[in-house]
């Protein structure tokens, strides 16, 4: 599964208003409803169940990455939001370093490999410098899509 498969031009924000962890959840959430990958009426349990297991343990996962996550009976495929921060996110990174771009993925509940094989493979392409630099210069969501698109996700 590509992340090109997942994502859309549209469901990219290229400047993020959040300035932590749980105000990028809200606003990575709230992208995803707008796009019609949630139902409204599920983006408050959405947000609890990506808000716990942020809790648990930070997704915070160094190099200025953040890719909060859960898996929801709410939905009946993987989706996911993308943000990038100019400023930064406080997001408790392992590297106690702020966040300039922020993955949020959902998987559908009982997919518990694909979860982590989806997760494993988002840090795997999110740990290479050049992408993320490709992310962090790009200069609309249409070029951010596009260095998804090249880059791929296997």
């Amino acid at each position: 599964m590509d992340l090109a498969d997942i994502i859309t031009k549209e469901q990219i924000i290229t400047d993020l208003r959040a300035t932590n962890r749980w105000e990028a959840i809200d606003e990575l959430t709230d992208n995803l409803v707008a796009t019609g990958k949630i139902s409204p009426p599920h983006r408050e349990a959405v947000i609890a169940a990506v808000k716990k297991r942020e809790a648990s343990m930070s997704t915070g996962i160094g190099f200025g990455v953040g890719i909060p996550h859960a898996s929801t009976d709410l939905i009946t495929s993987v989706v996911a939001a993308l943000g990038r921060s100019r400023k930064g996110v406080d997001f408790d990174s392992l590297d106690n370093q702020p966040v300039s771009l922020v993955l949020l993925f959902l998987v559908p509940q009982g997919q518990f490999q694909k979860h982590l094989h989806t997760l494993a493979n988002i840090a795997k392409l999110l740990h290479n410098a050049d992408f993320r630099q490709t992310l962090e210069q790009a200069p609309d969501s249409a070029a951010m899509f596009q260095a998804i698109r090249s880059h791929g996700l296997k």
